[in-house]
């Protein structure tokens, strides 16, 4: 019954959901027509605040595609694949393959969002040696992995809370900063984390689907070579010239590399002993390319595996202005602090959490950026949850703080698996050479959202901090 529910779902996702370029589209014109009708501002403002954000996530945009290329150069190097073929050799059948994708996935990124890369990586070399895997089941696996991120070491939020001088200090939101202790050490996040551990594998397993027939890797393969039969460093040889050069030896010199890289790690280890365990897409996508250079040897086997990793980012890079544009919609027009301002004052003392839970995965279709989008419904929501906690000591006034903005983070985590807004950090590498597209997968994420809706629901609102 599960799996006959589960084929029905993709099924309605194949035959309705377009292209994840027509999707922005649409939620460009909803969102724009929703703050017509709803606000009193006229089309052409709304055109005005749709440019006025359509260019604010560039810089955002070119940390994803260095996260996703530097990440796939170290995923490409001969370590890593002796890994994985090592890992191969004690997988045998497909629901070892998903298990251990989302166990690993989960793992990874606690420790950062930007680590779903080498979630993918495992997964596709895995789906090439086991047969009978369902690849585009397996991809949502690996989208469904990251939903660990938000209660990590790089979650947006309670690291903004924890920021001297931000942006709700300085507007009177808040009189000071909110420790992690409160936030990503609380018994809230640590619960919501082993639940996540435990039973998202465990869901997994319940939902997979038994027939993987014309949906292996091999079947999906737009050519039976997905890559070059040369390994990287047989490429780097064959371009050498017929005669001794300079040139030559410093595109393969070892020497040149390992000083840039002895650069980098000293920088590495300077950052966290001054800055304590500070994990942000900058110096992750720092660690990657230190990492990269390291593990390639040379400058030549580097840029070859830089430009094997980056043959299939352009729907980042196309794609994220126009959600950058439905944020400017939601942020300059007024829209989204109005929809944090209505979920808030439906709130009360005992159902606050749900609602801002509710308004965080409501309003990651707009705004599918944690720090974006609590800088919209932040303010609304955190004064609600002082107006409800009015009288109360100032440390249970921050843990009600706390709570509700956790619960912002964990809902608009989940929501992710109803949008393919971060599946273009997946696809890159999961859909190289494969024909794999966003409607192929979504329809498996509508079930593990539906339960893990109801989990992390109970969850925000009776867990203890």
């Amino acid at each position: 019954m599960i799996e006959k529910l589960g084929e029905k779902l993709t099924h309605i996702y194949l035959k309705y959901m377009p292209n994840a370029f027509v999707f922005a589209i649409l939620l460009t014109l909803i969102t724009g027509l929703g703050a017509y009708l709803w606000l009193e501002v006229t089309a052409l403002e709304i055109i005005v605040s749709w440019y006025d954000g359509f260019f604010d996530l560039l810089a955002f945009a070119m940390q994803i595609v260095l996260i996703v290329i530097t990440g796939y150069s170290i995923a490409l190097s001969p370590i890593v694949k002796k890994g994985i073929d090592f890992l191969a050799r004690y997988i045998t059948s497909p629901w070892q393959v998903y298990f251990i994708v989302v166990f690993m996935g989960l793992l990874l990124t606690l420790i950062s969002f930007g680590w779903i890369v080498i979630t993918c990586v495992l997964a596709r070399e895995l789906a090439l040696r086991v047969k009978g895997v369902n690849y585009p089941f397996l991809t949502a696996c690996v989208y469904f992995s990251a939903n660990t991120w938000v209660s990590g070491f790089s979650s947006s939020i309670p690291l903004l809370l924890n920021t001297e001088n931000n942006f709700l200090i300085n507007s009177g939101i808040l009189e000071e900063v909110i420790p992690t202790s409160y936030t990503l050490g609380s018994t809230l996040n640590i619960t919501m984390i082993f639940t996540l551990l435990i039973l998202a594998p465990l869901v997994i397993l319940i939902l997979r689907p038994k027939n993987s027939s014309n949906k292996e890797i091999r079947d999906l393969m737009i050519s039976k070579e997905t890559t070059s039969n040369q390994t990287i460093k047989e490429e780097a040889l064959s371009l050498k010239l017929p005669f001794r050069s300079y040139s030559d030896k410093m595109n393969n010199s070892s020497i040149l590399q390992m000083i840039i890289v002895i650069m980098g790690l000293v920088y590495i280890i300077y950052h966290f002993s001054s800055k304590g365990f500070d994990l942000n897409f900058n110096i992750m996508i720092f660690i990657f390319i230190i990492s990269g250079l390291l593990l390639h040897k040379t400058p030549m086997r580097y840029v070859i595996s830089m430009k094997r990793s980056s043959s299939n980012v352009s729907g980042i890079l196309f794609q994220y202005p126009f959600y950058a544009g439905i944020m400017g919609i939601m942020l300059y027009t007024g829209l989204g602090e109005k929809l944090g301002q209505l979920m808030a004052a439906q709130a009360t003392i005992d159902s606050y959490p749900f609602y801002a839970y509710l308004t965080g995965g409501v309003v990651n279709f707009a705004i599918p950026s944690a720090g974006g989008e609590f800088a919209v419904v932040g303010p609304s929501i955190i004064n609600a949850v002082k107006e409800i906690g009015a009288g109360l000591p100032a440390v249970e006034i921050t843990e009600l703080v706390s709570r509700a903005s956790l619960a912002v983070a964990y809902g608009e985590s989940l929501s992710n698996l109803l949008q393919p807004f971060y599946l273009l950090l997946v696809l890159p590498i999961m859909a190289a050479g494969i024909k794999v597209q966003a409607r192929d997968v979504m329809g498996y994420l509508v079930l593990p959202f539906i339960i893990f809706f109801i989990i992390q629901s109970l969850l925000v609102l009776y867990c203890p901090m």
